[in-house]
């Protein structure tokens, strides 16, 4: 673990996850290599029990704003996460005659950041800031235009391919006559008056 970083898990709260490509290279950077990630990070997150409330998979590094597991740790559930993703992605080494260092050995860089996200502000600051990513980066125009994020899960309610824990998904499972698995922040969709990316809902500020 990195000098001066503490994990605080076991505490039923949500995590601001981050990691990184190797070297920050892009090795994300095909639509068919960020799909490959949002179809591996569902089934992880029902294998351990995770409820994602928001991502966004950008081309060199990746955003999530996750629970704790039900089944396992956190650390475990997100290094088997990059461990699919990279044996899915990962080239077979092709070595060209004459050099000894072949294909890239890694995938990701080593570790991850993780934030405790403590209060629905908080919440709410996160998920503006992983849906306005694409735009700042230049990729796209507005945070719609980004298919691999939960920003238009937010702003329509369809559901994509990771289950996103909202007031949509929440009020689904009621009509469904399921029980909810977390408390359900009320959230207006970004149209109404919030331009920042995330659903305008309610905050302890």
């Amino acid at each position: 673990m990195p000098r001066g970083l503490k994990r605080y898990q076991q505490a039923r709260d949500l995590h601001f996850i981050t990691f990184s490509c190797y070297r920050r290279a892009p090795l994300l950077g095909t639509p068919q290599a960020r799909c490959t990630f949002e179809q591996t990070l569902e089934p992880v997150r029902r294998w351990y029990g995770l409820f994602v409330t928001g991502y966004v998979v950008m081309p060199e590094h990746v955003h999530l704003l996750i629970s704790e597991p039900e089944r396992s740790t956190l650390a475990v559930a997100i290094q088997m996460l990059k461990q699919i993703v990279a044996q899915k992605l990962k080239p077979t080494p092709s070595p060209k005659a004459g050099d000894k260092s072949g294909a890239r050995t890694h995938f990701w860089q080593a570790r991850y950041y993780d934030f405790n996200v403590w209060t629905p502000k908080k919440r709410k600051e996160k998920l503006c800031y992983m849906h306005r990513n694409p735009v700042k980066r230049g990729l796209v125009e507005k945070p719609e235009d980004w298919a691999w994020s939960s920003f238009c899960h937010y702003l329509t309610g369809i559901e994509g391919v990771v289950e996103i824990e909202s007031e949509w998904t929440g009020r689904r499972r009621e009509r469904m006559g399921l029980p909810l698995r977390v408390k359900i922040v009320p959230a207006l969709s970004p149209k109404d008056g919030d331009k920042s990316g995330a659903p305008a809902g309610k905050s302890d500020a």
